[in-house]
């Protein structure tokens, strides 16, 4: 007892062997020619919609980087008007000034990392699933 297996041929496989015999040539190019015409049409959609992926990133990148500019343009302000405030502060109290810049530093640092949190965290959101969930959302009491 033999087992056959039928393998299916490939669109350009089907277009060759079409060409090469004539008793079932016409039907094998008309096939194998939609199979080409199939598989490209795929392929250009699938490029489309990775190029549409891109461009929705680039846009998010975009407004990530106009949040950025802004932060540090606000950060720029703060550090702008520092010397100011720790002059006040000098003559004030008398004391060093070295607390004073260590928590400029401090707090420059800690906006610095909550903005680039921020931005990462809204970056890196996944997409919602357009399956439906697994499991029961609903609490059974």
């Amino acid at each position: 007892m033999s087992v056959t297996t039928k393998s299916r041929l490939t669109p350009r496989q089907r277009l060759s062997r079409g060409l090469a015999y004539t008793a079932v040539g016409p039907v094998d190019v008309t096939r194998g020619l939609v199979g080409l015409g199939v598989d490209s049409a795929q392929a250009g959609a699938a490029n489309l919609r990775r190029r549409y992926r891109e461009g929705r990133l680039a846009q998010d990148l975009q407004a990530a980087q106009e949040t950025i500019a802004q932060e540090l343009a606000a950060a720029q302000d703060v550090v702008s008007g520092l010397p100011e405030a720790l002059q006040k502060a000098r003559r004030s109290q008398r004391r060093s000034k070295r607390p004073w810049v260590i928590a400029g530093v401090a707090a420059l640092v800690l906006g610095g990392g909550a903005v680039a949190f921020s931005v990462i965290r809204r970056s890196s959101r996944p997409e919602p699933s357009p399956r439906p969930p697994s499991v029961d959302v609903q609490q059974r009491p």
